[in-house]
């Protein structure tokens, strides 16, 4: 990804058409909470809706509702905002066509752009230059019968997949689900998330380092500082 300020981005007739609105529910500013690049300022596109129904989902709000925008709209949203970093996320971003063609253009206009997907979707459509954070359902979520594993052969190293931990059983289905894919070294970053209120952060810390694991043990940021305040 290029490491450059963003530039101006275009608003081109080449995006006009059935993909040149997207459904959002939010667009704002606020330090990442999650990922590789966690505590970077970072300008986030919240996506309406999503096919899945995860039991420790925290974004239920942006199943439905939103409003619908142009896409040259909402980028003009984002350059409003002064961090180079753009996540875009849901809802599941990828259940509306026309986010590649948003994509694009930020990594056109020199953002580096993350994107936040179940692995639900097929991603092999994404622009190379995203950063693709690919969150496996694990079976606490409900929902580990919807996972792509087709997915994996798209991953890059730039890439990341992520695994929400909600108990033991949790961990040693994605623990499995690492080893049978060789997910460490097909990506540089495997996180382990536990699942806020269900899962104790530091016994799935302890599980990490009594089997050595080449992951990264993460908790989520944002909630630490805002809890569950929507926008933050």
């Amino acid at each position: 990804m290029t490491t450059t300020s963003p530039r101006s981005i275009r608003v081109s007739p080449e995006t006009r058409g059935s993909n040149d609105t997207l459904r959002v529910t939010e667009i704002f500013f606020s330090l990442q909470g999650e990922a590789r690049s966690v505590g970077r300022p970072t300008t986030f596109v919240r996506l309406t809706g999503c096919p899945l129904r995860c039991r420790y989902c925290d974004t239920a709000y942006a199943f439905t509702g939103g409003s619908t925008l142009p896409i040259d709209d909402i980028c003009r949203r984002v350059e409003e905002h002064p961090s180079r970093h753009v996540t875009v996320t849901g809802g599941e971003p990828l259940a509306q066509p026309g986010v590649n063609v948003l994509m694009s253009r930020l990594a056109d206009a020199g953002y580096a752009v993350s994107l936040e997907t179940s692995g639900a979707l097929d991603i092999a459509a994404v622009d190379t230059r995203v950063s693709r954070v690919v969150d496996f359902k694990t079976p606490g979520s409900g929902e580990a019968h919807r996972n792509r594993f087709e997915n994996v052969r798209h991953l890059r190293v730039q890439d990341q997949v992520k695994f929400v931990i909600c108990h033991r059983v949790d961990y040693e289905w994605a623990k499995a689900c690492c080893a049978e894919h060789d997910l460490t070294n097909r990506v540089d970053d495997v996180l382990f998330s536990p699942s806020a209120g269900q899962m104790d952060p530091t016994e799935l810390a302890d599980w990490i380092l009594a089997d050595g694991l080449d992951v990264r043990f993460q908790i989520q940021l944002h909630k630490v500082l805002w809890g569950d305040e929507p926008g933050r």
